[in-house]
């Protein structure tokens, strides 16, 4: 690889074999203050820098004693929740091979398989504080369809959120640009005391990518015989 550029900022020719866009990619993370700031720091991808922000502005993870990690590959999230909370416990899943997490519980397997919300139940032990999502369905390069793809995961975390959280639990989900839709912005309403969308400065301005952060879960509804 042939670095050069100015302004301390690096350069990438593009090899034999690397695509142009192969290249950009490269040279952006070569750039990207949060890639190195994240190799300084021992955390498995930039995305960590998200929920710290995120955290900062909303305090999620302020005495939370359980917590699910919903698309936990590479698992810079849940690296995130174990140096700010010590004995948390936590349990992930992902379709991802994820290298293990000390003290984190890895579920290799699709959230959308029937089978996963009863064994994250299970695995955790009790109800959770936060129920956290970075999931995003694989793009197909059709901006709807990666739209609904998406804001479908969304939707099965939130329902997930309200099974399986705790009276005064949060839940944070990534969505797409213009965030939830109002249909699942007016069901989030209903479950928690406050609903917002943000995007976090580690956030790519070039990205889609927002977060809807909803707080203060109203508990499960009861029962009417």
């Amino acid at each position: 690889m042939s670095r050069g550029g100015t302004g301390g900022r690096q350069r990438v020719k593009t090899a034999r074999n690397r695509t142009a866009a192969s290249t950009r990619w490269l040279e952006r993370q070569l750039n990207d203050p949060y890639v190195r700031r994240a190799k300084a720091e021992g955390y498995r991808s930039r995305a960590a820098y998200k929920l710290i922000e995120l955290d900062e502005r909303f305090h999620l993870l302020r005495g939370v004693k359980r917590v699910i990690d919903l698309g936990i590959a590479p698992g810079g999230w849940s690296q995130v929740v174990r140096r700010q909370n010590a004995h948390t416990r936590i349990v992930g899943i992902d379709l991802l091979p994820t290298d293990p997490i000390e003290d984190v519980t890895i579920l290799e397997m699709d959230f959308m398989d029937d089978k996963a919300p009863a064994l994250l139940a299970e695995e955790l032990g009790g109800k959770a504080d936060l129920v956290m999502s970075d999931m995003a369905a694989n793009t197909v390069g059709h901006q709807q369809t990666d739209h609904l793809r998406t804001m479908g995961l969304v939707e099965a975390a939130a329902m997930f959120a309200g099974e399986v959280l705790a009276p005064g639990g949060a839940f944070v989900a990534k969505v797409l640009a213009g965030g939830a839709d109002h249909a699942l912005v007016a069901e989030l309403k209903r479950m928690f005391t406050t609903v917002k969308h943000a995007k976090p400065p580690a956030s790519r301005k070039d990205s889609s990518e927002w977060y809807v952060i909803a707080q203060g879960f109203k508990g499960a509804p009861a029962d009417v015989d």
